[in-house]
């Protein structure tokens, strides 16, 4: 329902969010609350980010498919590499990765990857995943994974892999995108915080020898008008992420109609 009307109204993308598990009575403070705390109890249902939009590939045309983010640094950049290709495929071009370096310290440990590695991890694994996206086998050598010459297919549609977006909200993540990224998305900030951001990965593209406008620059979105969507399109934003308007049928439908008659329409 949710992405058939997406598609059929003519949203851009559909964003998917990953926690493979969730450690009871976490401590690690989630960034994006108040209260430190994720919304939803810890048993909520959250899916793998992938599967979803392998199915959401089925059944749309235009509908461009995101994680927003998968943990890159949980993860083993063959099996990435692998997965984003296929749903690049099978999507005939539609595939967008969002990557992130992850905030539950305790997730890292069920995992077993050092939570302070997980930076450099993250970095190295988006080389490594653009070495198997490469035309031919060639090998890969880093701190973290190395291996000879390999075959890695089947290989993105899109010319250059598929685009990998970097998520994050502090500086860091800014210098990050600009140094790794196809994109930036902060999902915390809104318009008087986003320009600090902005220029960091400006004056890191300069560092880098860059040109900051290679990096397509998303944000996270509330309630929107036309207005609002001005002021974003003017600090370089492109693309607004928002929650679905609602979770039962009639009402992503009303909530989605809605943003098709208000705002994609006059756009």
């Amino acid at each position: 329902m949710l992405v058939r009307t997406a598609d059929y109204v003519g949203v851009e993308s559909i964003w998917t969010v990953e926690h493979v598990v969730v450690p009871v009575g976490y401590e690690s403070q989630y960034p994006y609350s108040k209260d430190g705390r994720m919304p939803g109890p810890e048993d909520s249902a959250i899916p793998d980010p992938i599967i979803p939009l392998a199915y959401a590939a089925a059944i749309t045309k235009n509908l461009r498919l995101a994680t927003g983010i998968i943990i890159l640094p949980q993860r083993h950049p063959a099996y990435v590499a692998k997965e984003f290709a296929s749903l690049d495929l099978l999507s005939n071009g539609r595939a967008i990765a969002g990557i992130g370096i992850g905030w539950l310290e305790e997730e890292f440990n069920v995992i077993g990857v050092p939570f302070k590695e997980r930076v450099a991890r993250t970095e190295e694994s988006v080389r490594a995943i653009r070495s198997l996206w490469s035309e031919k086998p060639e090998p890969f050598e880093g701190k973290f994974y190395n291996w000879p010459a390999v075959e890695s297919n089947p290989k993105p549609v899109q010319p250059g892999g598929v685009p990998i977006v970097v998520g994050g909200h502090v500086e860091g993540a800014a210098r990050r995108a600009a140094r790794i990224g196809d994109g930036f998305f902060p999902a915390k900030g809104g318009l008087e915080e986003l320009p600090k951001l902005f220029d960091a990965l400006s004056d890191e593209c300069a560092k880098v020898g860059r040109n900051p406008s290679e990096v397509e620059l998303s944000a996270a979105g509330g309630k929107l008008d036309l207005d609002t969507i001005k002021r974003y399109e003017d600090i370089g934003v492109s693309r607004l992420v928002i929650p679905p308007p609602g979770f039962d049928p009639e009402t992503l439908r009303r909530g989605l109609n809605d943003l098709a008659e208000n705002i994609l329409s006059k756009q």
